[in-house]
């Protein structure tokens, strides 16, 4: 089970290709391909993540940055296209549905400026008066007031196109807290019909000419209209940790602890540090320069070079992932660098997840709704793991000396066989009390039926060439122990093991012990020894051992040679304590089967003995 998910929201990183574009003006908007298309330096982690690899529209940028790479690394993870549903693209409404939270009404904005009875309002709650009250860039309405604020001591107010209430004041004018205070009270006005998502604290210092916003931004959000996972996770006793603006989006509901930062770097080390700590939970990072420094000034220089901050960072990140964590990397919204507009963008947004349960590189396709997020998290750390109840019960078997067909997996694996050929396999199996039958994974539901727990079921996945992709032999191990097999046979990847691709092999041996093992069945491994050299069976005993396997197999039966004494021999000098063997490929007598048995293995795979 998951204890801890590490949540990061990459501000403003849409992947374009939301099919209500249109109805916001941003059709054509792809914040992706805009940062992409400013050189051609790769994201080696993010590319490793899934990013490159998402389903998507045609964007010429993004292919021509592809096809400028000398390599792509293949994804490790899940990954998806997530459109949003809510009706808004601003970063409040991007949160409440990434929490589970779907908005159907915008929240209301101001193209022409906050109404009179508004200001009045706003004027009187402040002490003093206001300036501009127009739609503005947030840098240009300090530019263009700025001068006029610090001689009159009035607090600069504008919105953009979404919704949100921003006050800008000098900090030697009006000092951070009454700023604050003023953008409180703001908040409790900005009610009702006038909820916008958002007032925001623009402090900034300078002289006229050169003035500069610092990073004491604070933003008062409208409280979520109902629980959020935040909620639900707090309450069930989980941590619920924020770093960066997560605590101001959220009006500091459901969480267990805040980590204001001061931008992308200072939160991407607090995210780090988070990593080194033990707790149970969530925490939820938010970055937000990509939005709030590069996205809304149309800086595509400074949008890549963050980004590439955040991919070398997504090295150590994954370095400090333990086996029990998740990662999840997403984004709220766009706000494409490349277009005329300074505004968000309604995109759709990356889903980049890798960790525990989420090690089988999966493409998810386009998943609707922000709120999948969530329930990725609730998953996680609140699931249970469901065991199978097999019959006779898993690894039971206890072999009699007297009768060496209790040492043997009775096999039937041909392609021509039949329902009737396995029928007449289980009986023959019960008489001659095997440890086993083994049979094609189609067979396994008619033959935990038929058997009635007389005898166990094993199958064999990846057979018998191996070259399946991992997700495939993940899905069959575990498709298999739900219909009923309790022991799993898989073939490893031997094209893999020749191209010295031995991380890969260990990393599928490994995760489909996991799956087999969560459901309480047993995993044997067969590497193939006629295909390989004596270095290789070595290499391959220790990764059988480190993965964590039951069994390591000779043989498929398939191969141009079976099993061999002197490799039972070998693979018995290498393997750790936990592993044990089982020979299998030509043994066709008694004597042969003792040999191996004298040899170390300790389960016999055959089709003939006992005829």
């Amino acid at each position: 089970m998951t204890k801890r998910v590490f949540l990061i929201v990459l501000d403003s990183f849409g992947i374009g290709g939301a099919p209500d574009a249109a109805s916001f003006n941003d059709e054509g908007s792809n914040t992706l391909a805009a940062v992409l298309s400013f050189s051609n330096d790769p994201y080696p982690n993010l590319s490793k993540m899934g990013l490159l690899a998402i389903d998507g529209e045609y964007d010429k940028r993004i292919d021509d940055f592809k096809n400028a790479q000398e390599s792509i690394p293949s994804p490790i993870g899940s990954y998806a296209r997530v459109r949003e549903v809510s009706a808004g693209k601003d970063s409040t409404i991007g949160h409440w549905e990434i929490a589970g939270i779907i908005s159907d009404k915008p929240q209301p904005t101001y193209p022409d400026g906050f109404p009179d009875e508004v200001i009045s309002k706003l004027e009187n709650a402040a002490g003093r008066g206001f300036l501009c009250n127009k739609p503005y860039s947030g840098t240009d309405v300090i530019r263009d007031y700025g001068e006029e604020h610090i001689r009159t001591g009035k607090p600069i107010i504008y919105t953009s196109a979404d919704s949100v209430l921003q006050i800008a004041a000098h900090e030697e004018v009006i000092p951070l807290n009454e700023l604050y205070d003023i953008c409180a009270k703001a908040r409790e006005i900005m009610s009702g019909e006038h909820a916008v998502g958002r007032i925001i604290a623009r402090p900034f210092t300078g002289e006229p000419g050169n003035f500069t916003r610092t990073e004491n931004r604070h933003d008062f959000s409208l409280a979520a209209p109902s629980s959020t996972m935040l909620d639900l996770l707090k309450n069930e006793g989980f941590d619920v940790i924020s770093v960066g603006k997560i605590y101001d989006l959220f009006a500091g509901r459901g969480l267990t602890e805040s980590n204001p930062t001061k931008g992308n770097t200072d939160g991407i080390n607090k995210t780090i540090e988070m990593m080194d700590r033990d707790f149970t939970g969530l925490c939820f990072t938010n970055l937000v320069d990509f939005d709030m420094k590069y996205g809304h000034r149309n800086d595509i220089a400074g949008y890549a070079s963050a980004m590439h901050e955040f991919d070398d960072a997504l090295g150590t990140i994954l370095e400090k992932l333990r086996e029990d964590d998740l990662l999840i990397i997403t984004a709220d919204h766009g706000c494409d660098p490349s277009t005329p507009s300074t505004d968000h963008s309604r995109e759709c947004i990356p889903l980049l997840v890798y960790g525990d349960g989420y090690r089988t590189p999966c493409n998810m396709g386009e998943l609707t709704g922000f709120n999948n997020i969530a329930g990725i998290v609730l998953t996680a750390l609140m699931r249970r793991t469901y065991k199978r109840d097999f019959r006779p019960e898993a690894d039971s078997n206890k072999p009699d000396p007297d009768n060496i067909m209790s040492y043997v997996d009775l096999t039937n694996l041909k392609t021509t066989a039949t329902e009737d050929d396995i029928r007449d396999l289980i009986e023959r199996a019960v008489s001659l009390g095997t440890a086993s039958v083994c049979i094609p994974p189609c067979f396994v539901k008619d033959a935990v039926r038929i058997s009635r727990g007389r005898v166990a079921v094993c199958t064999v996945i990846g057979f018998p060439n191996g070259y399946n992709t991992t997700a495939a032999k993940v899905f069959e191990a575990r498709e298999a122990c739900d219909n009923g097999a309790s022991e799993i046979d898989m073939v490893i990847n031997i094209t893999f093991v020749k191209s010295g691709r031995y991380d890969e092999v260990l990393e599928e041996i490994k995760l489909i012990a996991d799956a087999v093992h969560a459901k309480g069945a047993i995993l044997k491994v067969i590497i193939e020894t006629c295909d390989l050299t004596e270095e290789e069976k070595i290499r391959l005993c220790n990764i059988v051992t480190g993965a964590n396997a039951d069994f390591i197999k000779t043989s498929t039966g398939f191969g141009s040679s079976g099993a061999k004494a002197e490799d039972i021999r070998l693979m018995k000098e290498n393997i750790g304590p936990g592993v044990r063997i089982k020979a299998a490929g030509g043994i066709r007598t008694i004597d042969s089967a003792r040999e191996m048995l004298d040899s170390g293995a300790v389960r016999i795979g055959a089709s003939k003995l006992g005829t």
